[in-house]
C-alpha cells in the first residue's frame, strides 16, 4: 500500500513538470498569457477531499513551494501558502469521502476561485499587481478556471479510485 502513496508523490511530480512544460506547447500562442494551469492544484484538491485535509495541506505547502522556486515568480512563497491554505480549507469544508462528480467539481471551480483570490490579494497587498479583481477575473482567474474544470473532468475517476484505496488501507490499519 506504500506504493500507491509513493505513485500520489509521483504523479503529483508528473503533473508539475506537464503544467510548466507539455501545456505551453498544446496552448494557442494568443492565451499563453492568460492562462497559467495548475495541475497539481487539482490533484490537491482530490486529495484533500478524497483523503485528508492534512495530507493537502502538506502537499500543497511542498508543491507550492516548488513551484515558487522553479517558477520564481514576485516573492517566494505565495503559491505554497495559497496552495496549503485552499486545499486545507476546502478539505475542512467539503470532507467527503465518496463525494460524487457534481459536487467535486463544484469543489474544484470554488478551490480555483479561492487560490487565485489568495494570490490576488497577495500580490495586492505588496502592491505588486496594479490590475483590478474584475480584470483579474475576466482575463485570467476564469480562464484557468476552465482549464482546472476540464482537467479534473479527466481524471476524477482514476484518482478518485485510487485515493479511496488509499483511505480504505489506511482505516484498515488503523482498525487493527
Amino acid at each position: 500500500m506504500m506504493a500507491r502513496k509513493q505513485i500520489l508523490i509521483l504523479l503529483l511530480f508528473v503533473l508539475f513538470i506537464l503544467q510548466g512544460t507539455v501545456f505551453f506547447w498544446l496552448t494557442p500562442s494568443s492565451l499563453q498569457l492568460q492562462i497559467y494551469p495548475n495541475f497539481v492544484l487539482v490533484a490537491i484538491f482530490f486529495v484533500s477531499i478524497y483523503y485528508h485535509r492534512h495530507t493537502g495541506l502538506v502537499l500543497g505547502l511542498i508543491f507550492g513551494m516548488l513551484h515558487d522556486i522553479v517558477y520564481y515568480g514576485e516573492m517566494i512563497g505565495t503559491y505554497s501558502f495559497a496552495m496549503g491554505v485552499s486545499a486545507y480549507l476546502l478539505g475542512l469544508v467539503f470532507k467527503a469521502p465518496r463525494a460524487p462528480l457534481p459536487m467535486m467539481m463544484t469543489i474544484v471551480i470554488l478551490g480555483s476561485l479561492l487560490f487565485d483570490s489568495t494570490l490576488f490579494g497577495i500580490y495586492k497587498v505588496f502592491r505588486l499587481n496594479p490590475t483590478s479583481y474584475n480584470w483579474s477575473l475576466l482575463h485570467h482567474m476564469l480562464p484557468n478556471l476552465l482549464v482546472h474544470f476540464a482537467f479534473a473532468l479527466a481524471i476524477y475517476v482514476p484518482v478518485r479510485k485510487q485515493l479511496e484505496l488509499i483511505a480504505k488501507y489506511q482505516r484498515r490499519k488503523t482498525a487493527s
